[in-house]
């Protein structure tokens, strides 16, 4: 059995559907799981629904380009407008709107997860009607039966226990399955999310628990390229990585791979191969046990709005154990990612990810303790296998705030 997960990209009009269902036929259209994510930007546009209802009260304005969106897909893929898609689709756009209009939570990270799941809900309905429709068939799957997890919303830790079990329950390994990246729901069977990007990470769930033969990962790119195409001139593919560097890259933000994807395919040495649905047939990246430990080339990447937070004693003491525990204590509570850490005898920085948007919350705390300096909006760039021509080319015109050497790694804090 064989999973694949099909991105928002790959799903982002009435022709990327029809062309999951030509990739499908090239590939075989038994004994596959597809894990689908919300369709183009609509995770997005979710969230600016939540963000209108909680700040204003209402949330018809940010919800209608949302129904305008789908409505258009369907109309691309069935001439009948009686088709029992677009019921389907009515009735997850009427739930979601029961929540809205019953919801008494006034908490952001526990509506976010209630109603950003939606676009995963809605991109698999209209991708398993259209794949019925076209005389293939196949078990839709709410992942939320199986994706069993804690209460942690929008970054919920998976249950592997319930999890196995319920996805070797209802999940027929014969068939054709259709299902949603993304989501999951906690003891209480209210929906939670495994973080932005999350539906890898849901591929290499299902992988596991399937023991499945491999993970095909379809993006718009040729495969693990050493750079983002968005960002730099000219990258390079990467034919073979092993799980390690995969790892390593996904860590410092290659987009490519979530980075929790690889970790439980690495245990069952379950391959992982990153393909280019617009040219389905082309060999792609193959991340594998047996493979080059490093690349023959640098591999570049950059994490664009993270912030620059250095502290140091008030009283020009040294920054021990006791401080720094006491900071990660903090980072922890206000669920800030590090992805980055410097420090000297007096003087500890960060480079963070603020995607909880607790940064305010977090440097009124620290401010209690510590001196405090911050930049926002500043990049972090990585240089896996630097050379230092890779080095110099990357500082050309940058205002470097901090750059830290490895053996194998240059990371770069710059305003842009």
């Amino acid at each position: 059995m064989k999973v694949f997960k099909f991105g928002g990209a790959s799903v982002k009009d009435a022709a990327g559907v029809q062309n999951v269902l030509k990739v499908l036929e090239i590939e075989g259209l038994q004994e596959k799981l597809i894990v689908i994510s919300a369709m183009g930007k609509t995770t997005n546009a979710l969230e600016e629904v939540v963000k209108d209802y909680l700040e204003k009260g209402d949330f018809n304005d940010a919800l209608q380009p949302v129904k305008e969106y789908h409505r258009e897909i369907m109309l691309g893929l069935f001439e009948n407008k009686e088709h029992g898609t677009f019921n389907a689709v009515r009735g997850l756009f009427q739930e979601l709107e029961n929540f809205l209009n019953h919801n008494r939570s006034t908490n952001y990270d526990f509506v976010y997860d209630q109603v950003v799941i939606y676009g995963e809900l809605l991109s698999t309905t209209i991708v398993s009607q259209y794949l019925s429709s076209r005389g293939v068939k196949n078990d839709f799957l709410d992942a939320r039966f199986c994706i069993r997890t804690d209460s942690t919303n929008r970054d919920a830790q998976v249950h592997w226990e319930e999890t196995l079990t319920q996805i070797q329950k209802r999940v027929d390994r014969e068939n054709l399955t259709v299902t949603q990246g993304f989501i999951g729901a906690d003891p209480n069977n209210f929906s939670t999310t495994l973080g932005r990007e999350g539906s890898d990470y849901t591929a290499g769930i299902f992988a596991y628990c399937l023991n499945a033969d491999s993970v095909t990962i379809w993006k718009d790119v040729p495969g693990v390229l050493n750079a983002d195409p968005r960002v730099f001139e000219k990258p390079q593919l990467l034919e073979h990585i092993s799980y390690e560097e995969a790892i390593e890259l996904a860590f410092y933000g290659a987009s490519v791979i979530h980075p929790k994807t690889l970790q439980p395919l690495q245990r069952k040495e379950i391959p992982l191969y990153v393909k280019s649905f617009l040219n389905p047939v082309n060999a792609g990246t193959a991340v594998r046990k047996g493979q080059p430990i490093f690349p023959k080339v640098p591999c570049f990447i950059v994490k664009k709005n993270q912030v620059l937070i250095s502290l140091s004693s008030l009283d020009f003491s040294f920054i021990m154990e006791k401080n720094i525990s006491e900071i990660f204590s903090l980072f922890h509570k206000y669920q800030i990612k590090v992805d980055l850490i410097q420090n000297s005898a007096i003087s500890f920085s960060v480079c963070i990810d603020n995607k909880f948007n607790n940064l305010e919350k977090l440097i009124n705390h620290l401010k209690a303790t510590f001196r405090v300096s911050y930049n926002t909006g500043v990049s972090l760039y990585t240089i896996r296998h630097f050379t230092e021509e890779a080095v110099n080319l990357l500082e050309k015109d940058k205002k470097i705030l901090l750059r830290q050497t490895t053996r194998e790694t240059v990371q770069l804090v710059a305003i842009p």
